[in-house]
């Protein structure tokens, strides 16, 4: 399974990525700002999602809206 950014750079276990666009997080009012870097994340079953700590919060995120570090 080979997971890639929004330039199609290959993501790996344990990357950095940072958010390209500003996202709203459902079942909450904040949002995650542009420019927004997400360490050590995790590979999930699905190719276009990745897990990460964001706000010391675990979420899932696209990969559609990050760019490898």
């Amino acid at each position: 399974m080979e997971v890639r950014d929004s330039n199609g750079t290959l993501l790996n276990e344990g990357d950095s990525v940072t958010v390209i666009k500003d996202l709203k997080v459902k079942g909450s009012s904040t949002t995650i700002k542009r420019g927004t870097v997400v360490k050590k994340i995790r590979l999930t079953e699905d190719e276009e999602e990745i897990e990460g700590r964001v706000d010391r919060a675990v979420m899932v995120l696209k990969t559609c809206f990050l760019k490898k570090v």
